[in-house]
């Protein structure tokens, strides 16, 4: 049985995270934007419709390409479901380019890289998130040469079910669709995908790339979220300008905005 050591309760951002809004640093107006998407993706995947014996959603977020705010997103989600109440583990299982930890300052000497190369426990790769006491991190570890083959690897499977008995959701932090191939082979191992979409900057192409991509191997999109978009006057801004190593060169940024 796996324990999560215990979290600490909210904090407010210091100066050198602004840049990264995320927990009791969002204003108002994202809060309920987050809010929304929980009660959203509890009516889209209930309890019910999960395997018999089976009560903690596994859940990937994912985009067409970088730096449309999908790790923003896996966070803000976590910690909106931890505040209602939820043990929520966010994984960075983006393991070329890994954020989160970061902006928590959380140590990463082992990670999920580590547990997948039989290095470390579970029990060693889990952290309190430091801003909400039932949100809990698993980080990325060292970068390793073969993510696409430990995500794929029966014993990710196992560490999935094992960490599934010690939370309500476990949210996996993946790479956009189009620029690698993860996010594709970890899509057998959860539920639902949520697709991050960011207004004036994924274009028509890229998105309908990566749906291709997903509908090809059967992934089950939970729904979409949008950021940097306005509604009425107000800005839903998802502040991730975070760029991949691997992503590709020469993309078309000049068509119509999905």
């Amino acid at each position: 049985m796996i324990t999560f050591k215990k979290g600490k309760k909210d904090r407010l951002l210091r100066p050198d995270e602004e840049k990264k809004t995320f927990g009791a640093g969002l204003n108002f107006a994202a809060s309920e934007a987050y809010r929304l998407l929980r009660t959203n993706l509890l009516f889209a995947l209930p309890i019910s419709s999960l395997h018999s014996g089976e009560t903690c959603r596994v859940v990937g977020v994912t985009s067409s390409m970088s730096g449309e705010g999908k790790s923003t997103t896996a966070l803000n989600l976590g910690y909106v479901l931890a505040e209602s109440g939820k043990k929520v583990l966010v994984v960075e299982a983006d393991m070329r380019l890994p954020t989160i930890s970061g902006w928590l300052k959380l140590e990463r000497r082992v990670g999920l890289s580590s547990l997948l190369a039989g290095l470390c426990t579970e029990g060693e790769t889990i952290q309190p998130s430091g801003i909400q006491e039932r949100l809990w991190i698993m980080n990325a570890g060292p970068i390793p040469p073969n993510p696409t083959e430990l995500l794929g690897s029966e014993r990710m499977k196992t560490t999935l079910r094992n960490l599934a008995g010690a939370c309500d959701f476990i949210i996996l932090d993946l790479p956009p669709v189009n620029e690698v191939s993860d996010a594709l082979v970890a899509s057998r191992l959860i539920h639902g995908m949520i697709m991050v979409v960011r207004q004036g900057y994924a274009t028509r192409s890229s998105v309908g790339e990566a749906m291709r991509e997903m509908e090809n191997v059967g992934v089950k999109v939970l729904g979409f979220v949008m950021t940097h978009s306005e509604r009425q006057g107000t800005k839903y801004k998802s502040y991730y300008k975070g760029k991949y190593a691997y992503a590709k060169e020469g993309k078309d940024k000049a068509e119509p905005a999905v």
